[in-house]
């Protein structure tokens, strides 16, 4: 068998994109993803892929996979028909919520619908206490009784969430107990599993999610497992989670509601990858597919985390809009702005893009598969950023006619402007709303965006960094080789992890090191079996956190454990610990403040390796285009001819100015006049503003 011979497989809303690396050599193919059958589009890719390495499915040693499935589902309400099992009494939590409002001034609010219908939501006598006491024992045969309703009703998978669970979670298993009696087959999520912490509206959202996406997820998952079974493929199959980690298939079925941000994440580990080769500490990670546009921040070569997802948020920048996930999560803003995205007037004649996608199917009008109203690729075509004999590598030909009709139709008629005119006003829209969503991102986490650098990927960042940065103030944007299947790259540097957060409360007044460390060692006992069927012998390394606050508070900061039995003085080596973070974040402290810890986490991982910072590449010739291309400028209102270049035919130390077009088989680098480019020593296009 061939040693080291590693494919990933990233699945998004418009491309399939797979990677394939054997030692040093790379390779890599990019597909219309098949919506309705993912695994089809995957297997033809590995297939193609294979065969362009003269290898078969028997020589792979490693399957790594991530994909949208799980939110997309989510955000297009095309998940199992799903119910909830809840406390007598709290049949409403998904409505109630948390009982704020995202904009408390808007009268018309839209709040995110929930995934289970009323109807569907139902309620047994039951009750623990926050101690994990039972108040109230668990009714058997009101369980029993939900059973026959839930049958009667067609329902699929259910979510079980009783209130203070987390501390015992003795009813909800007794309640999966008599579940799996009476309906065998029916999917059962328990909140206690999926999220056993405090916060009953997160963590009943958080199992209803889960609950909601398994049906479909498994499926897939077992679909994909027995096709590649067929295929002699005898590796190991990896998923992505969304807080950037590899775990086994098996963990994956089991907890779908994890893979809900798993192509993003690959795509912020790959800038994270990029920005360590580079020696860029402060990086902003931009990553533009054909449905959706990521932003990230990367200080110190590592994406900002987070322990909360919102999916399908009604209003795009606002918190709280969405449905809540409590998972860990690499944090990201996420929007409507790819490719794919659509483009209209709205009741005022302005042009909007997104958050609409035409996917794969029909795909923009370009495409020439049934869609009628233009998308970004399709005003890129029009502009001659995109040229549409070469797009994917002349594997996908591109129809300029169609093109322009929709832009015509829908834009540019409505506005009295020229099809070229009207193709501009949708790039500078969907540049804006990304330049908007950098802002936005960057304020809240307390950031300042203009002193960070562009990393570009996607195969429609490349298109737009350049103006993006403009709008925002970055001095430098950063274009990596592999850019338009960045993600599927990322899987591949990932490390095999799992984090298990858990709540119990304790104060630092009356720390019980016995009780924490007891608590530790059983969340790390279970981490490390999730860990171990991926890890494959591979040394593992273990990270231990308490989430602590001020009593009072509504909000905790994150304080590193020693990875070791607890004392008596940790309490005071916590609470300096905690007023120092405090500090950082507020200015000072407030002393003698009582200090609580609500959860604790522990997360087990492989090693996870940076690269070393490269040298920098000698001077080379000045490069040469290959064809010059026109290309519509709206801000002077004429076209005018750029030079095309050929990526693989730039070696490191290549200098050009912009205007200029970069070519290559994943996507297109537009760098316009208000940059200079090179090529540095590993291959990146690096554009510097000239006025730096």
């Amino acid at each position: 068998m061939v040693k080291d011979l590693r494919i990933a497989v990233d699945i998004g809303g418009t491309f399939t994109d797979v990677v394939l690396e054997e030692g040093g050599r790379r390779l890599t193919r990019k597909l219309l993803t098949t919506p309705q059958r993912p695994e089809e589009a995957v297997l033809e890719g590995m297939r193609l892929i294979l065969a362009d390495a003269g290898r078969g499915f028997g020589d792979v040693t490693v399957f790594v996979h991530g994909t949208t499935l799980a939110t997309n589902a989510v955000i297009e309400r095309r998940g199992a028909r799903t119910a909830l099992l809840a406390t007598d009494g709290f049949r409403d939590v998904l409505d109630i919520a948390n009982e704020s409002r995202y904009d408390q001034y808007d009268l018309t609010i839209e709040k995110p619908t929930p995934l289970v219908p009323r109807r569907l939501r139902l309620t047994v006598p039951e009750r623990m206490d926050v101690h994990g006491a039972v108040r109230l024992p668990l009714d058997e045969a009101a369980v029993r009784a939900a059973a026959r309703q839930l049958k009667a009703e067609g329902v699929e998978s259910v979510a079980v969430a009783y209130i203070h669970s987390y501390v015992n979670p003795a009813h909800e298993r007794r309640t999966r107990e008599i579940l799996n009696q009476e309906l065998p087959g029916l999917w059962v999520t328990l909140s206690s599993e999926v999220c056993p912490e405090v916060r009953e509206y997160e963590r009943t959202s958080t199992a209803v999610a889960n609950a909601y996406v398994q049906p479909l997820m498994d499926s897939y998952l077992a679909r994909m497992q027995a096709a590649l079974a067929a295929e002699k493929f005898g590796g190991t199959i990896y998923l992505v989670t969304s807080g950037g980690g590899l775990t086994a298939i098996e963990t994956a079925r089991r907890y779908p509601v994890r893979l809900v941000e798993s192509g993003p994440a690959g795509g912020a580990i790959f800038a994270a990858q990029i920005a360590a080769r580079a020696g860029e500490a402060r990086t902003l990670s931009y990553d533009m597919g054909g449905t959706t546009a990521k932003i990230c921040l990367i200080d110190d070569y590592k994406p900002h985390t987070a322990r909360v997802f919102e999916v399908d948020r009604a209003a795009r920048f606002l918190k709280g809009s969405g449905l809540p996930v409590r998972i860990p999560v690499i944090e990201m803003v996420e929007i409507g702005a790819g490719g794919g995205s659509i483009a209209r007037l709205d009741a005022l004649k302005r042009v909007t893009v997104g958050p609409e996608s035409a996917g794969a199917e029909p795909g923009p009008a370009c495409y020439g598969r049934g869609g009628t109203h233009p998308a970004v690729t399709d005003a890129n075509v029009v502009l001659g950023t995109i040229d549409p004999v070469d797009f994917a590598g002349g594997s996908i030909q591109l129809d300029l006619g169609a093109a322009r009709k929709a832009l015509e139709t829908d834009v540019a008629e409505g506005l009295g402007l020229s099809t070229e005119m009207a193709a501009y006003a949708v790039y500078e829209m969907v540049s804006e709303n990304m330049a908007s969503a950098a802002r936005v991102h960057a304020v809240e986490r307390g950031a300042v965006v203009n002193q960070y650098n562009l990393i570009a990927f996607g195969g429609g960042a490349p298109l737009h960094a350049a103006r993006v940065a403009e709008k925002i103030g970055v001095q430098r944007v950063i274009v990596p080789p592999n850019a338009g299947v960045g993600s599927a790259v990322g899987f591949l540097a990932a490390p095999v992890s799992y984090e298990l957060v858990r709540s119990r409360y304790m104060r630092l007044d009356a720390f019980d090191p016995a009780a924490a460390t007891a608590l530790l060692q059983e969340m790390s006992a279970e981490a490390t079996a999730l860990v171990a069927p991926g890890a494959r012998g591979m040394k593992t390394f273990e990270r231990r956190m308490a989430f602590m606050r001020y009593v009072g508070q509504g909000h905790e900061i994150t304080i590193e454990l020693p990875e070791r039995a607890l004392a008596a003085a940790d309490a005071e080596a916590l609470r300096a610990a905690y007023e120092r973070e405090y500090a950082v974040l507020f200015e000072r402290h407030i002393p003698n403040a009582a200090i609580e810890i609500l959860s604790w986490s522990v997360q087990v991982s492989t090693e996870a390796k940076l690269p070393a910072v490269q040298g920098k590449a000698g001077a080379a010739p000045a490069p040469v285009p290959v064809a010059k291309r026109p290309v519509f400028d709206g801000r002077s209102g004429r076209t005018t001819e750029v030079p095309v270049y050929r990526r693989e035919a730039l070696p490191p130390g290549s200098a050009f100015a912009g205007p200029a077009i970069v070519a290559e088989d994943e996507t297109s680098t537009y760098i316009t006049a208000s940059f200079a480019a090179h090529i540095d020593a590993s291959g990146c296009i690096v554009m510097d503003r000239k006025d730096a």
